[in-house]
């Protein structure tokens, strides 16, 4: 088959994957409960494997998980509204609407919102597959609030390890 015809960066069908494309509002919507909702904008299935995206909305007063780092995931954040504090090995920083974070393997990081506004934070992460843990916290969710020690221990399962303060 000719590429003539084809718009520029749309690829010849290959049997691979198929595009992912959401307009706002879409994707798998993930509610914890307590005001923190994940929307997964592709899942670590959808990119076979590769890299999975999630938009976090975290609610003002938000913990998030306890100090950790993943021994193979690299974990990035772009803050999109609000102002995300971040935990990075020893140090906390504030990081306003349009700051980056990329953790790679071993390095300890947590993130938290302990400001009375919301922040929400574009999450990638590679591997893909983070999104399955999301999945199991709101699992636990569903019979009560779950705190960030019961996170550490769902997501001990999948590359997370926690670390004592």
């Amino acid at each position: 088959m000719s590429d003539a015809g084809r718009p520029k960066g749309e690829r010849a069908d290959t049997g691979s994957l198929p595009a992912v494309f959401l307009r706002p509002e879409e994707g798998e919507v993930l509610d914890y409960g307590d005001g923190d909702i994940t929307l997964i904008l592709a899942s670590g299935d959808a990119t076979d494997g590769a890299f999975t995206v999630v938009e976090h909305r975290l609610a003002a007063g938000a913990e998030g998980p306890p100090p950790h780092y993943h021994e193979q995931l690299c974990d990035a954040f772009y803050v999109l509204e609000g102002e995300l504090t971040l935990r990075i090995g020893g140090r906390t920083e504030t990081a306003p609407s349009g700051s980056f974070a990329c953790f790679p393997p071993g390095v300890v990081h947590t993130f938290s919102n302990p400001s009375d506004q919301p922040v929400r934070v574009l999450n990638v992460n590679a591997p893909g597959g983070w999104d399955r843990v999301l999945r199991a916290v709101v699992t636990a969710s569903s019979s009560g609030p779950v705190g960030s020690g019961e996170v550490g221990e769902i997501a001990s399962e999948r590359d997370m390890v926690v670390v004592s303060e």
